[in-house]
């Protein structure tokens, strides 16, 4: 058979028949038109069998692609000028629920509930790592795709939710609704409301400050804290009964005579100016007590405040919970618990001061031929009343001058504080001794809720020490901030960290001694980045605003205002109180102590 060329084929065709496009004339199934298409049609399979699926199970590319990336089938987008009317599907119907939806808060795109952590090993619930969950986002064309695909994201909220990020271990953590260190009475008149973002901005260049006397004495510090300890021969935190005192600022005698010769106009002692200026740092509440009489502005502290309490892991990211705020579930947790009341904020609280007043007592040498007397001696102790021997402890009364510029030709703004002094130490150089702060740290229990990641101290405090103090700076800012604080107040040579941890963790009956790490103040306060000029700044901010505020008011009437942290908000409130305020407490508490000496006795 001969072979069949191109020409016979042409020969072959009919008349009519041409080569090219078709025509408008053309048609196909009787009169319906060829899909429409431009160049801009991106070409790719053929053919996708898998791009309509009804079964949920076999949803493909499609559900999986919010895109539709891989939707490039010639004439896609024109698919629907061939789709067919058909019968409702009545496997398809659901009910509409029109009930008011939850106020609670959902994550995401397709308001899936969110789950976080380590999933479960094993089955399609296994999830990464600390990463986002969802299940049940959306049917198919959802971000969850047909059948409700499961993904991971470490976002919180899609695109359509831009609400505020959470870290990981926000998932989990209880509403807390702290209570406020003090009430809040119906006669108290709110003058004004600053946050910690303005407070923040507020710098003053930081005074050097002049003593202007001294009262006390000290004994030495007893170096041997200062050695890693023995294993198996830990050294246990003795209770000593030692005279302390901590007397507000209006009460100390030596400020009352101070302020008779006007050797300045605002007085304050080191632990009440050393929290308003770290006020930024702090988280719990707090109040302060400031009275304007005589032209002089003294900043105090009510009997019993909160301020006398040293907090314990403040600023950690998981603070320890009071059992109250807890959830039921986390609470009934707890109570199973052998001692779960003891790691509370109050219950801590309580403890860490106990700890350091027995610390400071405890790691100096008592000795009477060895100590060293300051000018003047203890101005709060009465050897006809008192039975307890005197603590290890010095006064100095320093001047700083925070007059500004703007003031030349008025009357200088100068300030005594009242600063202390625990223990002195010989210079290992050869030179004057130097004075000390002594202080110390507590661990409760590195397992325990509240703990913060802190490292085990018995493990690591020496082998990883600068790690476990960058945890210590990073859960007790507020509380390390103030004691730097003071101890630059005081002008001291060195500052003493003890830390201390319970024999048990489920009791806080018994405390032993780890370790001592000493730091020079400015050291220290540059590694946590505390900025002296903004404390400064914020006191004379507080100062410039009683002074206005009382301006046309007779200089002998007796003013007093209240300044209180907000228990769960960033926030400084300061209120007029009647002059009056907390007085009567005091009377009412110094009676309930007479009755119960009484009837101890």
């Amino acid at each position: 058979m001969a072979p069949i060329s191109i020409a016979d084929i042409v020969a072959a065709l009919p008349a009519d028949d041409t080569w090219g496009p078709a025509s408008a004339a053309d048609n196909m199934l009787d009169g319906v038109p060829y899909a429409p298409f431009s160049k801009g049609d991106k070409l790719g399979r053929m053919a996708d069998w898998t791009a309509e699926s009804k079964d949920p199970n076999r949803a493909g590319r499609q559900a999986y692609n919010r895109n539709f990336r891989d939707q490039q089938v010639y004439g896609a987008g024109s698919s629907s000028l061939f789709s067919v009317a058909v019968a409702e599907d009545e496997s398809s119907f659901s009910v509409v629920d029109n009930t008011r939806s939850s106020t609670k808060r959902t994550f995401g795109r397709g308001g899936g509930t969110v789950f976080r952590g380590r999933a479960q090993r094993g089955g399609a619930q296994r999830g990464g790592r600390a990463g986002f969950q969802r299940v049940g986002g959306g049917g198919a064309g959802g971000r969850g795709g047909a059948g409700g695909d499961r993904y991971y994201d470490n976002r919180s909220g899609g695109r359509g939710n831009r609400g505020r990020r959470f870290g990981w271990k926000d998932y989990d953590k209880p509403q807390r609704t702290r209570e406020a260190s003090v009430a809040v009475r119906p006669d108290w008149t709110m003058l004004e409301e600053v946050d910690f973002s303005r407070l923040s901005k507020l710098n003053m260049e930081a005074p050097e400050g002049e003593e202007v006397d001294s009262y006390g004495f000290m004994y030495y510090y007893d170096r041997s804290y200062d050695k890693a300890p023995v294993k198996n021969a830990e050294r246990r935190l003795q209770a000593l009964d030692r005279a302390a005192y901590n007397v507000t600022t209006s009460q100390d005698p030596v400020i009352q005579e101070l302020a008779e010769k006007n050797e300045a106009t605002v007085f304050a002692s080191a632990d009440i100016l050393s929290t308003l200026m770290c006020a930024p740092r702090s988280v719990y509440s707090w109040d302060l007590v400031i009275v304007h009489q005589g032209g002089k502005i003294y900043f105090d502290k009510r009997e019993g405040a909160s301020l006398d309490l040293v907090t314990v892991n403040e600023n950690a990211a998981d603070a320890p919970l009071e059992l109250a705020d807890s959830s039921a579930a986390t609470a009934a947790a707890a109570s199973k618990q052998e001692g779960a009341a003891i790691n509370t904020p109050s219950a801590l609280a309580l403890e860490a001061t106990f700890i350091n007043h027995n610390f400071a007592l405890q790691t100096v040498v008592e000795s009477e031929d060895s100590k060293v007397e300051l000018a003047h001696p203890n101005p709060f102790y009465n050897a006809a009343e008192e039975t307890e021997p005197l603590a290890s402890k010095g006064y100095k009364y320093r001047r700083f001058d925070l007059s500004l510029e703007r003031d030349e030709g008025q009357e200088p703004v100068h300030m005594i504080v009242r600063t202390e002094i625990d223990a002195i130490m010989k210079n290992p150089t050869g030179g004057e001794d130097q004075q000390l702060v002594v202080k110390a740290l507590n661990e409760f229990d590195s397992k325990a809720q509240g703990s913060g990641g802190a490292l085990d101290w018995r493990s690591k405090l020496w082998s990883q020490r600068g790690a476990v103090v960058a945890t210590e700076m990073k859960n007790n800012s507020s509380k390390l901030a103030r004691w730097t604080t003071q101890a630059i107040l005081a002008k001291a040579d060195a500052m003493k960290l003890g830390f201390v941890s319970r024999a048990n963790p489920r009791s806080a009956a018994a405390h032993v001694v780890l370790g001592v790490v000493g730091y020079k103040p400015r050291d220290l306060a540059t590694q946590m980045n505390l900025n002296l000029g903004n404390g400064w700044g914020i006191v004379r901010t507080i100062v410039d605003r009683i002074r206005t505020l009382d301006a046309d008011e007779d200089d002998d009437k007796v003013k007093k205002y209240v300044l209180i942290k907000d228990p769960n908000r960033p926030v400084l409130r300061l209120y007029s109180v009647p002059p009056t305020t907390f007085e009567e407490d005091e009377e009412v508490a110094a009676e309930e102590q007479e009755a119960a000496e009484e009837d101890e006795e």
